[in-house]
């Protein structure tokens, strides 16, 4: 039987594992020199003076971009009687922060074309509670990035960026990391663009935002624990400021973040090879293919995501299922929050429809891509697709 051709594996190589074992035997293992080093890099890489006016930008490492989220909105001040616009179309974490702190978050619907929170129908869900909107650039393709600064301006509102999709590319001309958001989001999840098992950064260019996160990352802590740790002078001593948490990004997961930065920009073109391969291959289906960038902006093919149209000859489940059978993974991103039972009882039975979102779930199937596919194994998914399609598989 021929290979199954997973829905996603991580891109690692020699250097990567040569990395980890290295920090292994250097005997740091928690945050040390290699989370330091790395958010100096992360910085670095997304443009050699990151500057937004006489601001520098600076990134936090954390153990996940749920932490990440999770810190920024802290940070900000968000609380109790607060309201926080998410799209609906997106993984739990996004909303799911939003309640650590006692707020609400407010679910918003997609543009049909995107699949990114639609600004206009988040101006109708802004109410005088309304203190930060969290757009989430699904499957690697950026929200405009003038449209959502001129929003937030419009309304008084905080703007953190959940780009756990959507590293390394620009918006508009700008890396995604830069510009007027007050903070954006990374993933390093061991499905997303670059990896480090478990992991993420925030980057942010007010350095009172980074100071509460860094304080805020490790038990709320008034020392950074790196510097506890390598100072010359006596440095047992410390003080607690605040209930912190545990979100710092160990040694072991940074090592082999630092390896895959490098090869982040490769990583990504090859994704975006692999699209452009889909995007010929598939034409004439019954399939609406994912929105292509606009020029100045990049995509960064975290997911492949199509949509069976009406005159498919199956639904999307039996498609799934048809495409298993056949030797490849497939996935759904995303069931919509409004789905989940949690969700749907935090909005209440009045809450606004989100028809958008419920029309395209329906439809919705993401295909394998990742930079570590083979030729021969995108040449077969796409085959495969037509097949099903086609009722030959």
């Amino acid at each position: 039987m021929t290979d199954f051709i997973p829905f996603a594996l991580p891109d690692i190589g020699d250097a990567e594992i040569e990395a980890v074992v290295s920090t292994l035997r250097s005997g740091w293992l928690t945050t040390g020199p290699n989370a330091a080093a790395l958010e100096r890099e992360f910085v670095e890489a997304m443009h050699p003076s990151a500057h937004v006016g006489a601001a520098q930008v600076q990134a936090v490492a954390v153990n996940s971009a749920t932490a990440g989220l999770h810190l920024a909105l802290e940070a900000l001040g968000v609380g109790p009687g607060d309201e926080v616009l998410v799209p609906t179309w997106t993984f739990t974490a996004t909303a799911e922060v939003v309640r650590y702190l006692g707020a609400t978050p407010v679910l918003v619907d997609v543009h049909p074309d995107t699949l990114n929170i639609d600004l206009a129908r988040a101006a109708e869900a802004v109410t005088p509670r309304t203190k930060a909107i969290m757009p989430v650039h699904f499957a690697g393709l950026p929200v405009p990035r003038g449209a959502l600064a001129d929003f937030a301006a419009a309304h008084g509102l905080r703007v953190i960026e959940d780009a756990a999709h959507s590293h390394p590319v620009d918006s508009e001309g700008m890396p995604v990391g830069l510009g007027t958001s007050d903070a954006v989001v990374f993933s390093f999840y061991a499905t997303k663009t670059m990896t480090s098992g478990e992991g993420g950064m925030v980057v942010s260019a007010d350095p009172q935002l980074i100071a509460r996160m860094r304080t805020m990352r490790l038990h709320g802590i008034s020392r950074d624990v790196f510097n506890r740790y390598t100072s010359t002078a006596p440095s047992w001593h410390y003080e607690v400021v605040a209930p912190g948490f545990k979100y710092n990004l160990t040694d072991v997961a940074a090592s082999m973040a630092r390896v895959q930065l490098t090869r982040s920009v490769a990583m990504r073109e090859r994704r975006s090879a692999i699209a452009d391969h889909y995007d010929s291959a598939l034409a004439g289906l019954p399939l609406r293919l994912p929105s292509r960038p606009a020029p100045g902006t990049q995509h960064a093919w975290h997911l492949y995501a199509l949509r069976l149209t009406d005159d498919a000859p199956m639904g999307r489940d039996d498609f799934i299922q048809r495409m298993s059978d056949a030797g490849v993974g497939c996935s759904v991103h995303f069931i919509p929050l409004h789905h989940h039972p949690y969700w749907r009882d935090l909005r209440g039975a009045d809450a606004p429809a989100l028809p958008v979102a419920d029309a395209q779930f329906a439809r919705a199937v993401s295909i394998p891509i990742f930079s570590s596919m083979t030729d021969a194994q995108v040449e077969r998914v796409g085959q495969t697709v037509r097949a099903v399609l086609e009722g030959r598989s």
